[in-house]
């Protein structure tokens, strides 16, 4: 049996549309607040139709030397081009990218994980170091 760790893809973000980018500083300041932008298709576009579209991006924290992960935010993206007129009719399209803020005082990793309606599960990650 597959474990759900098991289905989620790997790849260069800067040659594969599907994985998250991560933009942010590598050093923060412990206790400081600092940006975050995560999107997908940042050096190759990804599609946003009703047809193949992301649906959410999720981002984790995970603390040197610490066992678990704590969830930073999830961000669904809910319009895309879907209308009664049809597909791709609509008058709004929700652009997969976020930005946000965040304070940590240890080292660690952001992971972000985004999901591709049709190409499943995708993630990337970038180490922090507090200074």
């Amino acid at each position: 049996m597959a474990k759900l760790g098991d289905t989620i893809q790997e790849a260069d973000w800067k040659q594969e549309k599907h994985v998250p980018a991560i933009e942010c500083p590598d050093t923060a300041q412990t206790g400081e607040p600092f940006e975050v932008k995560v999107s997908l298709g940042k050096e190759i576009a990804h599609p946003n139709t009703t047809e193949h579209h992301i649906r959410w991006i999720t981002v984790y924290f995970h603390p040197e030397g610490d066992k678990f992960n704590y969830q930073v935010g999830h961000f669904e993206f809910n319009a895309h081009g879907e209308s009664a007129a049809g597909p791709n009719q609509g008058p709004v399209y929700t652009e997969h990218a976020v930005t946000l803020s965040l304070k940590i005082n240890k080292s660690g990793t952001l992971h972000a994980v985004g999901l591709c309606n049709i190409h499943g599960l995708w993630e990337s990650s970038k180490v922090i170091t507090v200074s």
